[in-house]
């Protein structure tokens, strides 16, 4: 770097120099609590004890990810983690995407005001909160739906405790608790859409629907596709507060997802370079879904992060 351009990006920076004071907490959290810990990935090579540290540790090599992948519960694992994501991909991102659509359409504006509100306020409550609620709703011996069943003379099913109703309950409630949140990036995008289309489209008599298929979706789509190539680089994690405190001992053939395989063999079996392993194999196939995700968009549809 030459003298003149150093002098100029330093006059760019000192020009700009507020904005990097914003930035400043921002850089320091991810460098803190997400770069820094990089270093203690090398465990994973290890056998890791604590009081040897990491210099005294003897090195294993890869046998951390070879017991994993040969280990008769891997395939168990990963297999609900995609369940679970593929199923929220059918069915929890889209529901965002259409509550939007609809909110579009509504002219009451004082209507429309309170639907944002009562379907968004769910993501603000906590995990532990939206368990809870679960949990006493869908109780056999105190909860509404438990007592709907006995008013009809049935017995009481105890949902949580069936493998079957697993990940319905995990789906619908995901639903419930995300999809006005969600709605709001796409309201976002709906609003930025000129609006001269929707007369011109009005003056060549296309009706409501029409429009929302020839103008409205396409000019949202590069969000869609931003949202979806997020989502499925997500698509081997898992809400793990949620997928422990919702899951049982009855259900883990379904509950059982990588992150809380992790936090059981890491925490409570204390064999920390094993679960650092499952969880950087986790991380790294991420990426991979991210990466091959974004170019396959930006291929098809121009879209992409980069």
């Amino acid at each position: 770097m030459t003298a003149k351009s150093r002098n100029s990006l330093l006059t760019r920076m000192y020009r700009c120099r507020y904005l990097y004071l914003l930035f400043l907490p921002v850089f320091i959290f991810y460098a803190v609590f997400r770069y820094l810990p990089m270093w203690g990935l090398i465990i994973v090579f290890q056998d890791f004890r604590p009081f040897w540290g990491f210099a005294n540790s003897p090195w294993v090599g890869l046998a951390h990810f070879q017991n994993f992948l040969t280990n008769p519960i891997f395939w168990n694992v990963v297999w609900n983690t995609i369940v679970l994501n593929m199923l929220g991909m059918v069915f929890v991102f889209p529901a965002a995407i259409i509550l939007a659509l609809l909110l579009n359409e509504v002219r009451n504006m004082k209507f429309k005001r309170t639907i944002q509100t009562i379907s968004y306020l769910p993501y603000f409550l906590s995990t532990v909160v939206i368990i809870s609620l679960i949990s006493s709703i869908l109780s056999p011996t105190t909860g509404p739906v438990g007592d709907l069943y006995r008013s009809m003379g049935w017995e009481p099913v105890n949902f949580l405790a069936r493998l079957e109703y697993y990940r319905t309950i995990f789906i619908v409630s995901d639903v419930w608790a995300t999809i006005g949140f969600g709605s709001i990036i796409y309201l976002a995008a709906i609003s930025g859409v000129d609006q001269s289309q929707y007369e011109a489209a009005i003056i060549d008599g296309a009706g409501r629907f029409k429009q929302l298929w020839h103008i409205t979706m396409p000019n949202i789509m590069p969000t869609v596709a931003i949202m979806m190539i997020l989502r499925v680089g997500a698509i081997m994690s898992s809400d793990f507060e949620k997928a422990f405190l919702l899951g049982n001992a009855a259900t883990r053939a379904n509950a059982d997802v990588i992150a809380t395989y992790v936090f059981r063999v890491g925490i409570e079996q204390t064999n920390f370079s094993f679960a650092t392993a499952v969880g950087l194999f986790n991380s790294v196939i991420g990426l991979v879904l991210v990466v091959g995700t974004n170019y396959l968009s930006k291929k098809t549809t121009g879209n992409s992060l980069w």
